[in-house]
């Protein structure tokens, strides 16, 4: 089977796709504190490496096979990238300031489910409305156009927390609010689109 160089360099780059994928989520996997899951997932990871390796070592007077290698680590990198993105762990924190304090900011974002903290503020051009808003990270880019559609002059900045605890938001998340809200919302853009 390896005595075809093509597939040769097929299947050690699907195999180091494969390899730095798993990688890339079980990284991810331990840094949310899902350990055992990153554990189950870092068994196979290392029996991929381990055979994926043992190939190219075996040909190493083949210098196809170690660009096969080294594009298909890239490839995995992107892809495990891809991969995480789709998961979307864990939370998102994100401050938005508005330039026009008079807006009824908030009390649109909490009746799709967000929990906002609110304050005024004083920005270098006048009264501002500050918030900070939490939201599980598969509802990151829908609250991102919630806010521009409400305020497209608004600064938005987003982080990831380390740690939360309590809330009002723990509630609303749990009820599935934000999820609801969400799947209003594409219900309708569908129905505009027809």
């Amino acid at each position: 089977m390896f005595e075809n160089a093509w597939i040769m360099i097929a299947i050690i780059m699907i195999i180091n796709i494969t390899y730095v994928s798993f990688s890339t989520v079980r990284m991810i996997l331990t840094l949310k504190g899902r350990r055992y899951i990153a554990a189950f997932i870092s068994f196979f990871e290392i029996i991929i490496y381990t055979l994926g390796l043992g190939i190219v070592l075996e040909n190493l007077g083949e210098i196809q096979n170690l660009i096969a290698y080294g594009v298909g680590y890239g490839l995995g990198v992107i892809i495990g990238s891809m991969i995480e993105e789709k998961l979307a762990l864990g939370y998102i924190t994100v401050n938005v300031i508005s330039s026009d304090p008079g807006i009824s900011f908030t009390k649109q974002l909490r009746e799709k489910g967000y929990g906002v903290t609110s304050w005024f503020a004083y920005g270098m051009d006048g009264d501002r409305l500050a918030m900070q808003i939490l939201t599980p990270r598969k509802y990151e880019l829908d609250l991102y156009d919630t806010i521009k559609t409400i305020d497209p002059k608004a600064f938005i900045i987003a982080y990831e927390p380390k740690h939360i605890h309590g809330g009002f938001w723990v509630k609303q998340v749990r009820r599935g609010r934000i999820r609801k809200s969400v799947q209003e919302q594409q219900e309708t853009a569908k129905k505009d689109e027809v």
